[in-house]
């Protein structure tokens, strides 16, 4: 899905840069990429990581998985396939919020390592912060919010990741959350004394 259809067309490019609208929000912009199974914590830790970066004055948006598969990603299914053209197209989004100046949280599954290096490949290593939210299955099947994994495990939801479906974790994440043994605050801790310590943000 990613071959070039439309022909006789040019990249325009506006007056105004990224290095202009991020000079006018007084930060930088980049995106924190959150991958891990189902149950995990990643919208969680989307959401008050999001809450902690706005309390600071930032300017930020949460891509979320569930979110973005109501709308732009309506026609995908859960194939190695789709997922793939799922990441890309997320990825494609997260590449335009970093343009517009703007910090960007992803929390997508998103377990195949291919299809992340495509992502960081596509977004560009420099704004791109691969967080894995790392939990046992077993944990995440106790949590399991949505019954997910009791649907997979009754054969009801099909190619379900981490029971019917593989998780390939991350090899060298700029950031390791062990959502099984730390708690939701001090996981977002640890993201900002990232960010802080790497000058992503003031």
């Amino acid at each position: 899905m990613t071959e070039q259809k439309a022909t006789h067309i040019r990249w325009h490019q506006g007056a105004i840069t990224r290095s202009d609208r991020e000079l006018l929000n007084g930060h930088r912009s980049f995106t924190l990429w959150f991958t891990g199974l189902p149950a995990s914590g990643k919208s969680t830790l989307a959401v008050n990581l999001e809450e902690a970066l706005y309390e600071r004055g930032l300017h930020t948006y949460i891509l979320d998985g569930d979110n973005i598969r109501h709308g732009l990603n309506k026609n995908l299914g859960f194939s190695p396939e789709d997922r793939a053209e799922n990441i890309r197209r997320i990825a494609e989004v997260a590449k335009l919020f970093c343009d517009a100046g703007i910090i960007n949280l992803t929390a997508f599954i998103s377990p195949y390592r291919q299809d992340r290096k495509q992502a960081r490949q596509l977004i560009g290593n420099s704004d791109f912060i691969e967080v894995f939210v790392d939990c046992p299955v077993e944990v995440c099947e106790q949590r399991d919010p949505k019954g997910v994994y009791k649907k997979a495990r009754a054969g009801i939801i099909k190619e379900f990741t981490g029971v019917s479906a593989p998780y390939e974790p991350p090899e060298n994440p700029e950031i390791h959350l062990p959502t099984d043994k730390i708690s939701v605050k001090e996981g977002v801790e640890v993201i900002l004394d990232y960010l802080i310590k790497n000058k992503f943000i003031p």
